[in-house]
């Protein structure tokens, strides 16, 4: 692998990390190319030919990843989840989360409730694909 290979990586992995870490704040695409510093353009074709998954994509299903984790293990409200997870509407919260998950945040409560099984392995047969 070469230098440039190995700088451009370490830049994606840089951002990739404060979506990971700060996946509840408004993050949007200047913002992360600037942690990686390069252009908003170079940073969206860069992160997908990384990672397989435009950087907006990969941050809603991060913020789906936690909403999951809530609505398991919690009994706070859908909306309160939706709004701590860094959604901004209810609406798109519960339209990605369904695109994503395939069922409802309050469906896939209800059925996470039902059947009690160790979150390990919840999280492994319940994580959504890219």
């Amino acid at each position: 692998m070469s230098r440039g290979t190995e700088d451009t990586n370490r830049r994606m992995l840089r951002a990739r990390d404060a979506m990971d870490r700060d996946y509840a704040q408004p993050l949007d695409v200047p913002a992360l190319a600037a942690i990686a510093h390069v252009s908003p353009a170079h940073f969206t074709r860069t992160f997908r030919a990384t990672f397989g998954e435009t950087p907006h994509r990969y941050l809603q299903r991060r913020r789906v990843e936690r909403a999951m984790s809530l609505l398991r293990e919690s009994e706070r409200s859908v909306t309160d989840i939706c709004f701590e997870v860094g959604f901004a509407s209810t609406g798109t919260f519960s339209r990605t989360f369904s695109a994503i998950v395939g069922r409802s945040p309050r469906a896939y409560r209800k059925e996470a409730a039902a059947s009690r099984v160790p979150t390990c392995f919840t999280m492994a047969w319940t994580r959504p694909n890219a």
